[in-house]
């Protein structure tokens, strides 16, 4: 797949995107709220099936865990596939695994079908990624990149909520039948208006574990985790510290987490037009931006006007560096992006399954609400070395093949 000389329809080369890319854009939405839906509806399952809450919970670690390890092997498994093919398979995977732990009530099986959910999930991303740059000529590899990871984001801060809201009057499985339905229109649509690409060239797997050995490629992976832990640490947290810090009420959190995604989406669209042109200063500006508006949020956490400022700041500052991480990693694995393409999800999931440990260390320590800001923002500091790991070697590199 990844080393597929890809013969479809010509490239766009004018100022829209193709439509492809935002039904890509739209699937993953509609896969993506299933991962958020469930801690909106926890105590529900939790009664239903007569379980533990920590039980229920692992449902969410079932789902991060198939994606942050389901990646790449599903990657190489659909290789020589049709990006298509497996694109509408992974959705239809999906999809059958949402019915099947809608329609029992055993634990144990809701749990495995948790579990092939992220692996259809993280299979589908990875290649949904590929398959919109393959639609857009180079130099907007990191737009159409940015508006796909775009769904995710709705997802998170739209499609996980209304979900929860739509369980709350139709029980906790209303929300899922609803992601049920919304990924079989995606199947469809992906099937009926997502181009077609051929094989010209056999894909190896060869070929895509040589393309995985560039430090520079293990760098932006540094990036993309270290990153996503940062701003999503604060924003997991963001409620408690909302009511108990800034003494704000709890009517006011849906609003305020809206903004965040205002702001998301914002530094997406910044992100992806400048990401192109400057991957390295999109990188850094994003990660500098989650720094200092995260020290400034611990310090001003007491201020309620100054904390909406710093929260719609924090969702711009995090998703402007979403685009030139996916721009970098399909660049430097140019030739073979699938692999490539699917260890950048599981490092994007992965920073935030991590969320949980490193802000639990802290409380569990004892300290405040505004310690997890305080963990944001070193974990935005480390990013920046690993973009200037992978802007040096790239100077470097430019510098020789010059003087050749």
């Amino acid at each position: 797949m990844s080393a597929e000389a890809v013969t479809q329809p010509a490239v766009d080369s004018g100022k829209r995107l193709p439509l492809g890319v935002y039904l890509l854009a739209f699937s993953l939405l509609a896969m993506g709220s299933a991962e958020f839906l469930v801690a909106g509806v926890l105590p529900a399952i939790a009664d239903d099936l007569a379980i533990t809450l920590p039980a229920a919970g692992a449902l969410i670690t079932a789902f991060a865990i198939a994606v942050v390890i389901g990646g790449p092997p599903m990657a190489v498994l659909t290789l020589r596939w049709p990006r298509r093919t497996t694109l509408v398979v992974t959705q239809l995977l999906f999809a059958a695994a949402v019915a099947v732990s809608l329609l029992v009530d055993d634990y144990a099986v809701i749990l495995v079908a948790r579990f092939v959910c992220g692996i259809a999930y993280a299979g589908f991303w990875a290649v949904a990624a590929v398959t919109a740059i393959s639609l857009v000529p180079p130099e907007r590899t990191a737009r159409a990149s940015g508006v796909v990871v775009s769904g995710l984001s709705i997802a998170m801060l739209a499609g996980g909520p209304a979900s929860a809201l739509l369980s709350y009057y139709t029980g906790w499985r209303g929300g899922f039948w609803a992601v049920f339905a919304l990924t079989l229109i995606g199947a469809i649509l992906t099937a009926a208006a997502v181009p077609a690409t051929k094989s010209a060239v056999e894909p190896g797997v060869r070929q895509e574990l040589r393309a995985m050995k560039q430090p520079r490629l293990y760098a932006v992976y540094a990036a993309t985790l270290l990153s996503t832990a940062s701003y999503m640490i604060t924003y997991n947290y963001l409620a408690p510290l909302l009511t108990d810090v800034t003494g704000l009420g709890a009517v006011w959190v849906p609003p305020i987490l809206t903004l965040f995604g205002i702001g998301a989406f914002v530094g997406l669209s910044i992100g992806g037009r400048i990401a192109d042109a400057r991957p390295f200063h999109a990188l850094l500006i994003g990660a500098i931006g989650i720094g200092v508006s995260s020290v400034l949020l611990a310090l001003l956490a007491e201020h309620d006007i100054a904390v909406i400022v710093l929260v719609v700041l924090m969702g711009i500052a995090g998703f402007v560096l979403n685009p030139a991480i996916y721009g970098r990693v399909f660049t430097l694995a140019g030739q073979a992006p699938t692999l490539a393409g699917s260890t950048a999800v599981s490092m994007f999931q992965l920073g935030i399954s991590l969320v949980p440990v490193f802000a639990g260390i802290a409380l569990s320590a004892g300290a405040e609400f505004t310690a997890i800001p305080w963990i944001g923002a070193g974990l935005a500091v480390l990013t920046v070395p690993a973009v200037l790991v992978d802007r040096t070697i790239t100077r470097r590199r430019a510098a020789a093949d010059r003087a050749v």
